[in-house]
């Protein structure tokens, strides 16, 4: 049990990140880790073995579709696209923070499934194997989704594609 703890425990700035990258929010991002965390530890007796981090990203894949849920049946004219004023803070020149910046709007444009998708594997580093237990979906399904959302982030960065998801207007 004392191993499992510690396997959670590094997971949280994971799934952290995860978190922010779906609800866009800080507040609500850590309400979804804590959530998350609360629910893992009330089924870590239902827990199989084996690795502690796509459990957890599925739990939390969960809460946030459930959420979302529940939003639209109260019919909440909150969106979960907002665009955020607040830039990611990286070191380095200015070039480099306005490419990231540009990525992360390329981000918000794609659809919900493929920038989950797109997420989990190319930021959080997670097989093919782990993102389908993750979202209950299958393999050929995650690799056709990181296609297309790759494909489309190209597109959009590239200015192939109009992006009317953006707020500015480049």
């Amino acid at each position: 049990m004392p191993g499992v703890l510690s396997s959670i425990e590094s997971c949280i700035p994971a799934l952290r990140r995860y978190a922010l990258a779906l609800v866009r929010k800080p507040q609500d991002a850590e309400d979804l880790v804590h959530d998350t965390l609360v629910r893992a530890l009330d089924k870590l007796h239902t827990r199989r073995h084996g690795e502690v981090r796509p459990w957890l990203f599925a739990i939390m894949h969960n809460l946030f579709v459930s959420q979302i849920r529940r939003s639209r049946l109260r019919s909440r004219s909150e969106s979960l696209d907002e665009v955020s004023d607040t830039a990611p803070s990286l070191p380095g020149g200015q070039e480099e923070r306005l490419r990231c910046r540009d990525m992360v709007e390329a981000l918000r444009c794609l659809p919900l499934e493929q920038r989950t998708v797109v997420l989990l594997v190319s930021v959080e580093g997670m097989s093919y194997a782990e993102v389908s237990r993750v979202l209950g979906i299958p393999i050929g399904t995650v690799m056709s989704r990181l296609s297309r959302g790759r494909e489309r982030l190209r597109q959009i960065t590239e200015g192939e594609e109009s992006r009317p998801c953006l707020r500015r207007v480049k």
